[in-house]
């Protein structure tokens, strides 16, 4: 057994009896003062302790999304018609996605961003294999030519008017003007327009008239558009179709409105819906490429100077959407990432339709890099966050062809990693302990000189010497 005395001998804080202390007043000045910068010490060590620390360094991309990239949008046309509005997507793989429907959504709105509607819907257009007719026959002009100033007059008069606009220039017009005459020609015969008067075939010549044009085929009147053949025997099959159900009686009750003079204007209340809000997202290969949003259609052409790709921006982001629990992350990280997650967020890019913006391209180009906040605790790594950041530069671009908004994306091969690095609570503890430990020591030798000094001034006064 060791005995008490043996234990006592290994005893490093050896007790001086109370008898044989001296209290000071500098003492217990010295000791306030080390009391005070003690807990001074230890908030600062503990506020540093809960502080975010992190690494930055740039590595080679690993994503975990593999080689696709999704992009978010939502962007408003105020000028582009949701029947005409296609999104496509193409790369440099050679890539190339046209008018996507299965994750786009369309909603008509009014030249102010309102909406006019509930969410648009095109059916799927069935392939024209006829152009007009095979045989070159002699004909003459069966359809009346509408103007401005008549065509409001017409809408109101025949309950059915079916209107070829067209453009001298165009192919496809002049493929279907000898078909068109043609069954405005039988149509005439089968449903005269003063005693039956319920159908009329006309025709708008959109060189003349381009206001009217671009107004109707806009959404100024409630339409529908033909996507049939456009043979004669197709056209004037579809005009029996269209006129079947509608009684003669409607003829009349048109008459008598316009002997009235008070037309309805109730029956056509369409409001003028020229734009389109588009959003939605695409999944694309992370190399670089173009998302195109532009007028397209398969039974239709376009005059450039008339498309008018004028945007804002609501959304254009990419990678996957934020979390709540990953968004409060950003909040907390929000002096290293967030700045540009969506930078084309609210910017608007607007045309006015003159002679100066006629044919103009709206272009982005957006250089991509996506960055990962990772956490390294107790030897593991775990990802906090994961997000795509991008540069934007825009511009207008004259085109000889059909105006689009284009938006040119290139992904970095590279990514910034930010690693959030944890401090040991073992390192919190040992720096408490030299906080208390260094100020109580620093805090013993200033007493002792300050003990000192003072008894040696204390013998000099009495005149004492060693």
């Amino acid at each position: 057994m060791i005995s008490a005395t043996k234990l006592k001998s290994v005893d490093f804080y050896r007790k001086i009896p109370r008898d044989l202390t001296e209290a000071s007043l500098s003492g217990a000045g010295l000791s306030i003062v080390a009391a005070f910068s003690m807990m001074f010490l230890f908030g600062m060590e503990l506020n540093n302790y809960l502080m975010v620390s992190t690494t930055t360094s740039v590595i080679v991309d690993r994503s975990s999304d593999g080689e696709f990239l999704r992009i978010d949008f939502n962007i408003s046309f105020p000028a582009l018609s949701c029947e005409f509005a296609s999104v496509d997507v193409s790369d440099v793989l050679g890539t190339n996605r046209l008018n996507i429907t299965k994750t786009v959504r369309k909603f008509s709105i009014d030249p102010n961003l309102i909406p006019t509607g509930s969410e648009f819907h095109s059916g799927p257009i069935p392939k024209v294999n006829k152009h007009g007719d095979d045989f070159q026959e002699e004909y003459s002009d069966g359809s009346d030519s509408l103007t401005a100033e008549s065509f409001e007059k017409y809408a109101h008069q025949y309950s059915i008017l079916v209107v070829n606009f067209f453009a001298p220039w165009c192919y496809w017009s002049n493929r279907l003007k000898p078909s068109w005459e043609r069954a405005a020609k039988i149509i005439k015969e089968r449903y005269d327009p003063e005693m039956d008067g319920r159908i009329l075939l006309g025709k708008v010549d959109c060189t003349r008239e381009a206001e009217l044009c671009r107004r109707d085929n806009h959404g100024h009147h409630e339409h529908e558009s033909y996507y049939g053949e456009r043979d004669t025997e197709s056209l004037v099959a579809a005009m029996e179709t269209l006129v079947a159900p509608v009684p003669r009686e409607s003829h009349k009750l048109a008459l008598e409105d316009k002997s009235n003079k008070s037309v309805d204007t109730a029956k056509r209340p369409a409001p003028l819906t020229s734009g389109c809000r588009i959003e939605g997202f695409v999944r694309v290969k992370k190399v670089p490429g173009n998302l195109v949003i532009s007028a397209h259609s398969g039974a239709h052409s376009f005059d450039p100077s008339q498309i008018n790709v004028s945007h804002v921006v609501s959304q254009f982001s990419f990678g996957k959407k934020l979390s709540l629990r990953m968004l409060s992350e950003l909040k907390r990280l929000t002096p290293y990432l967030g700045g540009s997650h969506d930078r084309l967020m609210g910017r608007s890019y607007i045309t006015n339709r003159d002679h100066v913006n006629a044919n103009v391209t709206i272009e982005h180009y957006l250089q991509v890099v996506k960055s990962e906040v990772v956490s390294r605790r107790s030897s593991q790594e775990l990802k906090l966050l994961e997000e795509y950041e991008y540069t934007a530069h825009s511009s207008l671009v004259d085109s000889l062809h059909i105006p689009v908004a284009k938006f040119h994306y290139e992904p970095s091969p590279m990514q910034v990693l930010v690693t959030e690095v944890s401090k040991p609570l073992s390192h919190f503890l040992t720096n408490i302990c030299a906080i208390i430990g260094g100020v109580f020591t620093v805090a013993g030798i200033l007493d002792s000189i300050l003990h000192n000094t003072l008894r040696l001034v204390k013998k000099v006064e009495l005149g004492k010497h060693f």
